[in-house]
């Protein structure tokens, strides 16, 4: 079976909603960054701090077409993955992908609850952190809004909540499961 890709902004719910999804399929679980960590032993920010971000985006994308290769697998992305080179255009060929589409309010309150540092947006103050994400989704939704299915996310509390989303997307791409 094709992959299914998920994409989105820091915060959507990609890498929840993706390992839900991918059990509910009994499918394997990738998240392209942890991947990429796994793979050259480093963490992105160390990756970021030596290759620069085109280095990393280079890697990412060599990483990207690796993994897309894959059969009965859900892949989480990065943020960023699906803006540079081909990378949405290749992901659209290779893949079944679904934008996870959150409003900035809602990508903060996942920002917040989430327990991982992440260097984009540390030490920003609430109001920075706001500017900062809607500054960020008027640049990449052009390339979100590319992906074959767009799925509308809110504040996810609840497991019921992640049930609900994965259900959706399950329903969206029409698969029997």
């Amino acid at each position: 079976m094709k992959p299914i890709i998920l994409i989105g902004y820091m915060g959507a719910g990609k890498t929840t909603l993706g390992r839900h999804l991918a059990q509910e399929l009994h499918r394997d679980f990738i998240d392209l960054d942890w991947w990429i960590e796994n793979r050259f032993c480093m963490k992105i920010p160390d990756i970021f701090a030596r290759k620069g971000e085109d280095g990393f985006r280079e890697i990412e994308r060599r990483m990207l077409h690796e993994v897309a290769e894959f059969e009965d697998i859900v892949l989480s992305c990065g943020g960023g993955t699906p803006c540079f080179f081909d990378n949405i255009d290749y992901m659209n060929r290779v893949a079944d992908t679904v934008y996870l589409c959150a409003t900035p309010d809602v990508l903060q309150a996942h920002l917040a609850m989430g327990k991982s540092v992440r260097p984009l947006i540390q030490g920003k103050t609430p109001d920075e952190l706001h500017t900062f994400i809607v500054d960020s989704l008027q640049a990449r939704s052009p390339f979100y809004e590319k992906a074959q299915h767009i799925l509308h996310i809110n504040v996810i509390h609840t497991k019921e909540q992640i049930a609900a989303y994965v259900q959706q997307i399950i329903a969206e791409l029409k698969i029997n499961n």
